[in-house]
């Protein structure tokens, strides 16, 4: 607890100093996304000139990478979906943005409202997902609608911010106050019932232009190919931009979604492979939901000592709460005695023992970073220097309850109704809604603090290297209340208390060459750490984190003036001292597992001839069992496609009658993969295996049509009417939608 202390100190004592965020920045990243004539002001807002921006966004530092390190800089994979991909492809979703990128990926869609992410064989939570830098939930769908560019920094990101999964980050950057006076009104409609109203505003403040503003925002109404299920979600996103003189500058921004739709897992499967029903039954109860609801208030401020030297303070909270009151997963386990086959709730021949689920969860959540940037030199060897501090703090509580079924031979077991989810009419199965017990209430407090340094040294205009290293502490506390059955409320009583207090180093090496300004050949060594639950069975104590390394050997080449980016990666994860339950005593853990990612990406970005831009990759990962006490070593592990790959298209129309008009080809492909459960060696005749999932090529085409003020734009998605599945678990097998269009119309001022 004192190593907390210190370093908070310092993080407070860091506020003492004045910092800012400087304008113009932000303002160069929005242009090169955006490749658009636009003009350029001084401070108080005077036009200098009208500039057509031709700099690619791929030139452009990512926020995500904190130290405003050049692309071709970095011994690391990145990628970049800019505002003008958005636009012409039309997202709607964290699914239509992965459609732009290799080894990043839809793993799962936990009840049709958790679009799960995952990056070179690791699933990537809410700490691997940020908003403007700072962590945001992503249990609940992501809005686009506000979003300026997306970021994504494959591989271990450790050094940066901590216990973050090995796999890569995201970070989401939404749209930022302008100088110049825009707004933007919208109208989308389309297929199941959808409808979708958007609005964007921006200006400047006063005479001076010192200030300013811009406020973004949503509201969509939607039904869905599955019948009965539906969905409504609201979203705003105000900020506003203070320039206290040419130095010092503060931006503020607020984000806030509001969610709720019906909460629908499939039907599981039967024997362990996927269920042949009509893509659009859904067999959850009538009435289930999810509700959702996360709101953020930033601040970042900035000062500029010189052009050389900058600081900047972050401080922001983030909130959110979610309630789920549904049926339980198909297949959840009803019982399962020691050493004994699960028994699961659907029968072969389709009959359901459906139970009830709810949760209620909120969080607080909040940050404060302090970093320091400097360019200097010691000797003829230049440094791009980044020290910074972070502290974050969660306080989560979820409130779980239980059904208890009254009538006689239920005897208070957790079943709703029996249902056949092949010939029941829902229409005429059970849809009250009962009464839940409560059952416990789990506190979870989380603190962690991190002090990080880095320099990017370049010894001359051929060899660069990254050197880094991060001290992480993090003091995890878990209450678990369970309430009693009294009269005349239950009662609730503390059962279960555990600490953890945990800290690790994660250093980061990498080596640069650059035979000449357009290409870069790197390789890099990195580490990140994974907290750990419950207690070692040889020393009693809390269980160790465990380690994961991480090698990379990459490629990075700028051809033809820039007409072609092609990047090649290669890269190695290993994680040899895995968590697992003891095989002497299940009441402890042991770091008695090991796992082994490797595989390849290919990134291209091309624009052959005016007008058209082509985005194409390929990624192969394989990620097994080196070591395990509990599952077949060499097996692999499950949701991960081997391969992924993408050919995207566009072609923008700048002269001539077609003058306005965006035509767009978005090809995805997801190869075979595994779902459901791993076979658990220690379990007397575990029924359990991966449930196998078949390749598919996606589809989608796009249409675009400007002139003057007005914008119209189509899309027609998955032409070919592929059926594919996400699937959660063996427990939460969703369809991905058929056949399906979108027409908006949008209006600029």
């Amino acid at each position: 607890m004192s190593r907390y202390l210190l370093i908070q100190a310092l993080v407070l004592s860091a506020n003492l100093c004045s910092y800012a965020q400087e304008h113009k920045t932000n303002q160069s990243e929005q242009r090169e996304s955006i490749t658009t004539t636009d003009t350029v002001k001084t401070k108080k807002g005077e036009i200098l000139a009208e500039v057509m921006i031709t700099a690619s966004a791929r030139k452009v530092p990512v926020n995500v990478g904190k130290s405003n390190i050049k692309p071709l800089d970095l011994p690391q994979s990145v990628a970049v979906i800019n505002q003008s991909t958005l636009q012409n492809q039309q997202i709607a979703n964290m699914t239509d943005i992965l459609k732009n990128t290799n080894g990043v990926y839809i793993m799962g869609n936990t009840g049709g409202f958790q679009e799960e992410i995952a990056s070179r064989g690791y699933a990537m939570g809410s700490s691997n997902t940020f908003k403007n830098g700072v962590r945001y939930f992503n249990g609940m769908p992501t809005e686009t609608s506000g979003i300026e560019k997306v970021e994504f920094l494959k591989g271990s990101a450790a050094i940066l911010f901590g216990n973050v999964t090995a796999g890569g980050v995201l970070n989401i950057i939404t749209k930022k106050p302008r100088f110049e006076f825009g707004a933007d009104a919208g109208i989308t409609a389309g297929s199941f019932d959808t409808y979708k109203t958007t609005f964007d505003v921006y200006g400047g403040i006063g005479k001076g232009k010192t200030m300013a503003f811009r406020m973004n925002g949503s509201n969509t109404q939607a039904n869905s190919f599955r019948i009965g299920v539906s969905s409504e979600s609201k979203y705003v996103n105000p900020s506003f931009l203070i320039n206290f003189n040419d130095r010092t500058s503060l931006l503020i921004e607020a984000d806030y979604q509001k969610d709720f739709r019906t909460a629908d897992f499939g039907a599981g499967i039967i024997n362990y492979e996927l269920v042949d029903l009509p893509r659009s039954r859904f067999v959850g109860v009538s009435w289930a939901y999810n509700k959702a609801e996360q709101a953020s208030l930033t601040t970042t401020l900035k000062h500029d000592f010189n052009e050389n030297w900058n600081i900047n303070f972050i401080n922001s909270f983030r909130y959110y709460k979610t309630d789920l009151f549904a049926n339980t997963r198909p297949n959840a386990v009803l019982s399962s005695p020691a050493n004994a086959a699960p028994i699961l709730s659907v029968d072969a021949n389709g009959n359901w023992k459906r139970g009830l689920q709810r949760s209620e969860a909120k969080d607080n959540y909040w940050l404060q970073e302090v970093n320091v940037k400097g360019n200097f030199k010691t000797w003829n060897v230049s440094h791009q220097l980044l020290v910074g501090i972070d502290t974050d703090t969660y306080k989560t509580t979820t409130l779980a309850s239980v059904y208890k079924n009254p009538l006689p031979l239920k005897n208070y077991a957790n079943e709703y109704d029996t249902i056949n989810i092949f010939t029941t009419d829902l229409s005429t199965a059970r849809n009250d809604v009962p009464n839940m017990d409560k059952n416990t209430l789990t506190t979870a407090p989380i603190k962690r603090v991190g002090a990080y340094i880095q320099d990017l040294i370049h010894f001359n205009q051929h060899f660069k290297a990254l050197l880094g290293v991060r001290y992480s502490y993090q003091d995890t506390e878990n209450e678990v209340y369970t309430f009693a059955a009294t009269n005349p409320t239950p009662r609730a009583e503390k059962t279960v208390v555990t600490n953890q207090y945990d800290d690790a180093f994660s250093p980061r090496i990498g080596l640069i060459f650059q035979p000449n300004a357009k290409q870069s050949v790197f390789a890099s060594y990195s580490n990140s750490f994974v907290p750990n639950t419950g207690l070692d069975y040889e020393t009693k104590a809390a269980l160790k984190p465990s380690t994961i390394h991480q090698y990379e050997i990459g490629s990075k080449n700028e051809l033809f003036h820039d007409r072609l980016y092609a990047n090649l990666t290669l890269y190695q994860i290993e994680n040899n001292n895995l968590a697992q339950n003891s095989l002497i005593d299940a009441n402890f853990r042991e770091l008695a597992g090991g796992t082994k990612s490797k595989g390849v990406e290919i990134d291209i970005v091309a624009y052959p001839v005016k007008g058209l831009s082509v985005m194409a990759g390929y990624s192969f990962t394989e990620i097994k069992y080196t070591a395990s006490n509990i599952f077949i070593v060499g097996s692999s592990i499950l949701y991960m496609p081997k391969n992924t790959a993408n050919l995207n298209f566009n072609y923008n129309f700048d002269k001539g009658k077609l003058k306005g008009l965006n035509l767009g080809l978005i090809n995805s492909y997801i190869g075979a993969r595994y779902a459901g459960r791993s076979t658990n060696l220690i379990t007397s005749n575990d029924p359990r295996k991966p449930v196998a999932l078949p390749d598919y090529f996606q589809n989608d085409f796009t249409l675009g049509y400007k002139i003057n003020q007005i914008t119209l734009r189509g899309k027609m998605s998955n032409i070919f009417n592929v059926l594919s599945y996400n699937v959660h678990d063996d427990n939460s097998v969703n369809p991905i939608a058929p056949t399906n269009y979108s027409v908006s119309l949008n209006y600029t001022f």
